[in-house]
This record gives C-alpha cells, structure tokens and sequence, in this order.
C-alpha cells in the first residue's frame, strides 16, 4: 500500500462537537431562573393571601420581611415584591420604617365597601344567569356540598375561605375579567373586615343563602336571584361587630407552615 493510499485510508477525524454560543447558554439559564422566582413569588403572595382570606393572619399581624425569607427560604427582593403586589390589593400595608402589616380596615371603611361588594355582586348574577353552562352549575353545586361539610365538620377558618371562594367562583362565571378582579380585591378587603369585627363562632357567609341563590340563578330568575344576593350581603355585614382581638400565635402558624 503507498503512502498516498495510506493517507486516504486513513479514518477521517471526527467533527468537533457543537458548542452551544455562551450568550444561548446565559439567556436560557437566565430563563430558568426567571420562571423560578416567578414560581417561587406567587408561592409566597398566594400562602400569605389565602392565610388572611382563611382568617388566620389577622389583620395588623406585622409580616417581616427577614421573617418571611427564613419561612419560605426566598430573597429579601422576592419578599418585597410579594408585599407590593399585596398592598397593591389592599390586603398588606406598606409602612415607612415601620415594616408590613396586614392590612387594618377602619369602622368608617366598612359601609363604603359592603356598599361597593353589592353593587359588584348585583352586576356579576345577571351575566352568570346568561352564561352560565350545566357543566358551571355542576361545579358550583359540588362547591356548596364542600361548603356544606366544612360548616359541620372543619374549622371557622376553612369555612371562611369556602365561603368566600363561592362569591369569587360567581364572578369566575360571568365571564368578565374586570368585574372578576374588582369582586376578588373587594371580597379579601372584606375577609379582613370580617377576620376582625365578626365574632367567632358565626358563619361568614350562610350555607343556605348561598344554595338558595344558586336555585334562582339557575331557574333564571334575575331580578329575585339580585335580590336574594343583596339581602345576602346586608345580612353579611350587619353580624359585624366592630370589636378587635389579640392574637399570640406565631406567624408561621398563622401562614400554616409550622
């Protein structure tokens, strides 16, 4: 064999494998993290929202933010965007140099946002009337039935947040976005009124009166369905008692992670 042919017997060298451009790399890794601190905030925002919509943060209950990183094992940024968004919804006060506290709604607020609440909610029952499908009253019925079983078998604060979930559920049906998101702010600004002027014991929002309202609803009787909701929310905000409690609980208690 020549040399020549050596040479063009020769294995050809392998091509070099591909190397991804480091600026690839950086921006999907950078992606990566994004979509963990994304995950990781509303982690934090929804445990501290559904710990005051269940009444176990009560309102005034200050919310560290070094104590809130240790809980949850985030970053300070992360936390202070959480308290932001929370503020933004009136659920957590902002206080210069003095830290978060969840929010503190004062007697005088009481009127104005039940009057708000019914005005919201009066609007919400005729589009859930219209567009309401079976499948929607199918959801809504299991919805009254875990209603139902948490009155009799769990605590006030599961109760609470059921009840207020119904009224959220309502506005999910009316297929309107904004009146959705008006009614959420306006239900947890009133789950704080509520967590601190009702007395314990008594039910946020009464099983019967809301099945009761889910009957008209789907028969389509608007105008008594409005009514029955109206009267609903008067008889909510007249069992308010315009009374405070001391909590001594720890806050991870309160957030439920202890």
């Amino acid at each position: 064999m020549t040399a020549a042919t050596r040479k063009s017997a020769a294995p050809r060298p392998r091509g070099r494998p591909k190397v991804r451009p480091a600026r690839l790399v950086s921006a999907r890794a950078a992606a990566r993290g994004d979509e963990q601190a994304n995950d990781g905030e509303e982690r934090v925002y929804q445990a501290v929202l559904q710990s005051v919509l269940g009444q176990r943060l009560k309102p005034g209950t200050k919310l560290p933010e070094a104590a809130l990183c240790e809980l949850f094992g985030v970053g300070r940024s992360l936390v202070q965007r959480v308290l932001q968004r929370l503020a933004r919804d009136h659920v957590v006060e902002l206080r210069p140099n003095r830290g978060a506290v969840v929010a503190v709604p004062t007697p005088e607020e009481v009127g104005k946002l039940f009057e708000a609440r019914r005005a919201l909610e009066a609007a919400i029952v005729p589009l859930v009337v219209l567009h309401a499908t079976r499948a929607d009253y199918a959801m809504l019925r299991r919805h009254l039935r875990q209603e139902h079983q948490a009155m009799r078998r769990s605590g006030q604060a599961q109760w609470a947040l059921l009840a207020s979930a119904f009224h959220t559920k309502l506005a999910e049906l009316s297929r309107n976005p904004l009146l959705q998101r008006y009614l959420m702010e306006t239900v947890s600004r009133c789950a704080l009124v509520v967590a601190i002027y009702q007395p314990p014991g008594n039910a946020t929002c009464e099983h019967d009166e809301h099945a009761h309202v889910v009957d008209l609803i789907e028969r389509g009787e608007t105008a008594a369905a409005v009514r029955a909701m109206d009267q609903h929310l008067r008889d909510l905000e007249a069992h308010i008692n315009i009374v405070t409690e001391t909590v001594s609980a720890s806050l991870a208690d309160m957030l439920g992670l202890a």
